[in-house]
């Protein structure tokens, strides 16, 4: 697997928890309100999503594209280089 880079971490950290938190609170409102449970993690899941459609394009966008990045670079890692070398001695005429 890919070393993740310390931004395309951050990132993705950033953007997690803004998620969870939008979920957490909206939850807390939710059940605050008396709402059934089920009803209430439905009613999160929803405006959490909705939330982060509307207000996160940007960090959305960011993640995307280093899981893109990451997808374009997965065939170069150490890991196949050093395969990839023993496969070629290997298949050399002796």
């Amino acid at each position: 697997m890919p070393r993740l880079d310390n931004v395309y971490s951050r990132q993705w950290i950033v953007f997690s928890l803004i998620r969870v938190g939008t979920f957490a609170v909206a939850l807390a409102v939710l059940l605050s309100t008396g709402l059934n449970v089920i009803v209430s993690a439905i009613g999160a899941a929803a405006i959490g999503f909705c939330v982060s459609y509307i207000f996160l394009r940007k960090q959305r966008e960011a993640v995307s594209t280093s899981i893109g990045n990451l997808r374009a670079n997965k065939d170069r890692d150490r890991d196949n280089d050093v395969e990839n070398e023993a496969l070629d001695r290997f298949d050399e005429p002796r």
